[in-house]
């Protein structure tokens, strides 16, 4: 059987007849397709076999992220002495073998269809906009719960949870998908338990990963289980990534709680909370803006918006301190006084309970540029004297 992925270009088809027998290997730093030697001593023949299921409107991220994970891992043995051990066989799977067109108008070839696949290590589900068109493909479904006693693993990226929740194999487990779909997961399987914070949720031998490039959080423990930890070390040097990212996904999530509520008072105070989170925000204070008493406003708040109103506010505050440390230079003093928190240690605390992560953390992973005291951008490629 042959072992290939390729990205397909218009200007760039290859017959199949042309390759005749060679097995081909996807070379992620060429993009290109590239014949293998069958001696190769970096490809043993004893290979785990991930399969990775997609779709018309997958997510190309989903798939490539983790694939190059995988595909490097292989490498990595070669690299260290450990040619024996097995590596990865990796394929790409779709309903019909040929060219998958990812939502980005990219196009992947699937050498692989399902039903000629019996037997996989582990099979990874991608999301993608396309999952919904494909949890109504009852042919799908079928397939991946067949494949579902079948492997060691079964796994999913971002929002292939739905697939795996409409073929009944999330029932009553722990799970996680992209942050922005969490609610809309729990609310059509209500037998999940979604953590909408988590990286990854591994659940017995099941396992979903947050948002897009979470899978390559996914692939790298993945790796770890199989090869060890000096495996994932390399390939996350390789791959310029976390090795173990920190925090969870409430960091990447803009804050939209207070978009949408029944009660056009309490909209209208939240969005007004959002946007003044360094006042006075008592209960008191609040339920004197929409004229209730403090005990009625904090009962109608928390049925309104499921937290409390001391909750809300030290979010609409996280997220104002947020923006800051992302746009301005400013000392982390000057950003709790000027969000409501009146000192570092408070903010630090707020950091933690919804982000999982510090504000001196957070500002290093957004901030994009530093900027001088005065809030300036400066540009960090020039050269300036202060760094002589």
């Amino acid at each position: 059987m042959r072992r290939f992925f390729g990205i397909a270009r218009p200007d760039a088809r290859r017959d199949n007849e042309d390759m005749n027998n060679d097995k081909l290997a996807f070379d992620p730093c060429l993009y290109h397709l590239r014949t293998v030697d069958e001696t190769d001593a970096s490809f043993p023949a004893n290979k785990r076999r991930i399969g990775f299921l997609i779709y018309p409107g997958f997510e190309i991220v989903d798939l490539a992220g983790p694939l190059d994970a995988f595909y490097y891992a292989g490498r990595t043995l070669g690299l260290t002495g450990r040619s024996g051990e097995p590596g990865y066989d990796i394929s790409v799977i779709g309903w019909d073998a040929g060219l998958v067109r990812g939502k980005c108008g990219l196009e992947i070839m699937a050498p692989h269809r399902c039903r000629d696949v019996a037997s996989l290590d582990t099979l990874i589900v991608v999301g993608g906009e396309g999952v919904f068109d494909a949890c109504a493909d009852e042919r799908i479904l079928d397939w991946i719960r067949a494949m579902a006693g079948r492997v060691r693993r079964l796994a999913s990226i971002c929002t292939g949870s739905f697939l795996l929740a409409a073929a009944g194999l999330l029932d009553n487990r722990k799970v996680t998908t992209h942050w922005m779909y969490c609610d809309q997961l729990a609310a059509a399987y209500p037998s999940l338990r979604v953590e909408p914070n988590r990286i990854f949720v591994r659940d017995g031998g099941v396992y979903t990963s947050g948002g897009i490039t979470a899978g390559i959080d996914l692939a790298l423990a993945l790796i770890e289980e199989d090869l060890g930890r000096e495996a994932p070390r390399m390939v996350a040097g390789l791959m310029v990534v976390f090795l173990r990212r920190p925090g969870g996904q409430a960091q990447f999530s803009p804050f939209l709680e207070g978009e949408v509520t029944a009660c056009r008072d309490i909209g209208e105070l939240k969005s007004w909370i959002l946007g003044n989170a360094g006042e006075d925000l008592t209960v008191e204070r609040l339920a004197g803006q929409v004229a209730m008493s403090p005990r009625n406003f904090a009962r109608r708040f928390l049925a309104e918006s499921g937290v409390t109103p001391a909750r809300f506010v030290e979010r609409a505050r996280v997220e104002a301190a947020r923006c800051r440390l992302e746009q301005t230079g400013q000392s982390l003093q000057t950003i709790a006084e000027l969000c409501g928190f009146t000192t570092v240690d408070r903010m630090r605390r707020a950091f933690r309970r919804h982000l999982d992560v510090g504000p001196h953390e957070y500002r290093d992973r957004f901030q994009s540029s530093r900027r001088d005291s005065q809030g300036e951008i400066r540009d960090e490629n020039s050269f300036s004297h202060d760094r002589a």
